[in-house]
């Protein structure tokens, strides 16, 4: 018979409860106790505080001392320690005083401890402490025979850039707007690694759209507004970049409809990683925390084989689906295609008329057994969009993420994809964002561009070249596009060429059957070029469009808005990450000058993330410091 339990400060219940880590039969008594006690109510709101503040001190650390070949080696070598509930809450007490000392201890799972270091080698991590020490936090010195890096699988897909096209013989530039956003966390994971993201890892637009803008709301019953700004290049001042800026109508998240959610989890062999599913856990937690009794929560797992892990649970019990989610493993071989079938399956089953129906794909993208090429993939996720149920695939860890298997899977489901680095970036994701990642409020966004070459001799579209459409698609309702989430927003970039600036482009031949049409002596002189874009809404069959015509405006870029400053810097850092050619008057340094002159408010801090990131790629030795 099992007897209610009295508050005591030093019970280690209490702290493990704060911390998420109370095994479920226990966890109930102390729920008790809350319940009955204010006092015991503060003293867990004060731990929960203070674990989440360590949180977010451990996802900002950004000078890690092991290198990430550095960490799998002695993964490699030899299991964590594992440790019970005692000396976790020990250990939670005792990380202050050790980051105090110069070396962060980190807990990522179970119990499961590794010293992340603030240490520059091993020969300074022993002469802290000694080998019992570091063998209750889980430290095995490298082998120094292993100096060579672990060999990387991590897959991106090298597309080659937009070129600048000639206005008079292709007018017309026609995309999907695009929202993901995992290329820049990548790279942001990258650069506290101490290196340069692979150049192929670079998708210039994610790391544009990463950062929200203040643009103007939409008015009326328009999902979204549509603006644009233009103003001297900043890497060659005689061309002109035009932002093109979407924003999504904000809604009270209170206020939001109901939610359908399928968590489709990885748990093979290979997210047996800190980094991986338990990195994955504590995020999928955030967003449960942000649930009630309207939304419903499912829980599908695959490895070798695929199974229902929960079904579908009001969000009003909170504690059974985080009991469902602490309890994963990782084990097996990854059969992606049969986790899919499963989820949708099940999204289908508990389909919610009018709400949000989606699944959450968290994975590495390490498909190996089942169905496992990309062709394949990206047809079974085809063929389930058309049921009404939306897509987000979440990346998780290191050595071997198959970026562009996830990249195409999100784009070909109705969806987003985001890499998730750190729990802080969870929380910007599925918590700050959940709006802008769950609640799509437009879906199949495309736009369409025509340029006048009476004003334009030629032009480029800086990124988006994975998005690129047939210019008769824009007119296609059948055809797929991109979504746009509740606050969410969509800046692309072009780069003019204004009629009569000397550019050098490889002659092509004169058409033998067609010659471009005479222009009338107006020919739109005032306009640079004519935006158009096309949306349904997020259940509908029928698109709307939306016309704007851009004036051919010329201003300074000192005299640019900061929002259309602060783009450009992100798109020249991003540029010269990939090695573009067309950025070759910009450096590191002048991208550093530029954002820090365009942060504004910044609420998030991630302006100023940005200005630390460009210094560390400086500090590495990026491409763009040739030149100093």
């Amino acid at each position: 018979m099992s007897h209610p339990i009295r508050f005591d400060r030093d019970d280690p219940r209490l702290t493990a409860y704060a911390l998420g880590e109370l095994a479920p039969e226990e966890r109930a008594a102390v729920e008790a106790l809350l319940e009955r006690d204010p006092e015991a109510r503060r003293f867990v709101a004060e731990l929960k505080s203070a674990g989440e503040a360590l949180a977010a001190g451990f996802a900002a650390e950004k000078a890690p001392g092991l290198t990430e070949a550095q960490r799998r080696r002695i993964m490699a070598r030899r299991g964590v320690k594992r440790f019970g509930i005692a000396w976790r809450v020990a250990a939670a007490a005792a990380v202050v005083a050790v980051v105090a000392g110069g070396i962060w201890i980190t807990q990522f799972w179970r119990g499961s401890w590794y010293v992340a270091g603030r240490v520059e080698s091993a020969e300074s991590l022993t002469a802290h402490y000694d080998e019992r020490e570091l063998d209750q936090v889980g430290y095995i010195a490298a082998d120094p025979s292993a100096e060579s890096p672990v060999p990387s699988t991590e897959a991106y897909d090298a597309v080659p850039e937009n070129e600048f096209r000639l206005a008079e013989r292709e007018p017309l530039s026609t995309f999907s707007t695009d929202v993901d956003t995992a290329s820049y966390s990548n790279m942001r994971r990258f650069l506290r690694e101490g290196r340069l993201p692979p150049p192929s890892s670079v998708r210039i637009e994610e790391f544009v759209n990463y950062f929200r803008y203040d643009d103007q709301a939409p008015e009326g019953d328009q999902p979204f507004s549509v603006s644009t700004e233009s103003a001297a290049c900043p890497w060659r001042p005689e061309h002109l970049l035009v932002r093109v800026a979407l924003k999504g109508r904000e809604i009270d998240m209170s206020q939001r409809k109901p939610a359908n959610l399928v968590f489709l989890v990885d748990v093979s062999g290979s997210m047996d990683m800190p980094d991986k599913l338990p990195l994955l856990v504590r995020s999928m937690r955030l967003l449960v925390e942000q649930l009630d009794e309207k939304d419903r929560v499912s829980v599908v797992v695959y490895a070798g084989a695929s199974g229902l892990v929960l079904p579908p649970t009001s969000g009003a019990d909170r504690w059974i689906i985080l009991a469902a989610l602490d309890g994963l493993q990782a084990g097996g071989s990854t059969n992606g295609g049969a986790g899919i079938e499963l989820a949708y399956r099940l999204a289908q089953e508990s389909f919610i008329a009018g709400g949000l129906n989606r699944v959450i794909l968290a994975t590495d993208g390490d498909f190996n057994v089942g169905v496992t090429d990309q062709g394949s993939l990206v047809d079974l996720i085809e063929e389930k969009r058309e049921s009404g149920v939306f897509l987000t695939v979440l990346g998780y860890g290191t050595g071997n993420l198959k970026d562009s298997t996830m990249e195409k899977l999100a784009d070909h489901g109705n969806g987003q994809y985001a890499y998730i680095d750190s729990l802080a970036e969870a929380r910007r994701v599925l918590v700050e964002q959940m709006g802008g990642t769950l609640m799509p409020i437009a879906k199949d966004v495309k736009i369409q561009v025509e340029f006048n070459p009476r004003e334009v001799e030629a032009w480029r579209l800086i990124g988006y070249e994975n998005r690129l459409l047939a210019h008769q698609d824009f007119n296609d309702d059948t055809k797929d596009a991109g979504e746009i989430g509740a606050g969410g927003s969509v800046t692309a970039l072009y780069e003019v060429v204004p009629k009569g600036v000397a550019f050098d482009v490889p002659p092509t031949d004169d058409l033998r059957y067609s010659q471009p049409a005479p222009l009338s002596g107006s020919a739109f002189c005032a306009e640079l070029m004519f935006v158009k874009v096309r949306h349904k809404d997020p259940d509908g069959t029928e698109s709307r469009l939306i016309t704007m015509p851009v004036p051919n405006e010329r201003r300074s870029f000192g005299e640019a808005s900061a929002d259309f400053r602060f783009a450009a810097s992100v798109a020249a850092f991003a540029a010269l990450l990939r090695q573009s050619r067309h950025v070759e008057g910009m450096t590191m340094p002048a991208v550093l000058e530029m954002a820090a002159g365009a942060t504004g408010e910044d609420p998030g801090g991630y302006r100023r993330e940005f200005l630390e990131l460009v210094n560390a790629a400086i500090a590495i030795g990026s491409p763009g410091e040739s030149a100093h």
